[in-house]
């Protein structure tokens, strides 16, 4: 499977397990010159910026592992733009994680609330 392929596969199994916890999605694959955001979500009245990563073995680790600082600083930074042009920077707002392993065979799905911070430096 190429990993666009499974990318598509552990997003889609993402989003069901978002629906599941009760999270309504709002966009998927959120692309700015910054970057992209996998699913921009609400649940309840916070906006959640969602991170998809996929894995199609342990070979390569967990899929969460996979989302280091340099992720996490785009992402805030992409968030930031979402929430700036949309007049959003008064709402609550944070960051997940979907770690997804096995998406073809016996998927394993892990949502990681709040699993980072923003960067601070981008805020402003």
């Amino acid at each position: 499977m190429s990993n666009q392929d499974l990318g598509k596969r552990g997003e889609e199994t993402a989003v069901s397990l978002l629906k599941d916890n009760g999270y309504k999605i709002l966009i998927r694959n959120y692309k700015t010159k910054l970057g992209e955001i996998d699913i921009i979500a609400k649940d309840k009245d916070v906006f959640c910026f969602v991170e998809v990563k996929s894995r199609d073995s342990l070979g390569c680790g967990l899929g969460k592992e996979a989302v280091t600082v340099k992720k996490q600083r785009q992402i805030s930074k992409s968030a930031l733009l979402f929430l700036k042009e949309n007049n959003l920077l008064d709402k609550k707002a944070r960051f997940d994680v979907v770690s997804i392993s096995n998406p073809d065979l016996d998927p394993e799905s892990e949502l990681i609330k709040n699993a980072f911070e923003l960067d601070e430096k981008y805020a402003y």
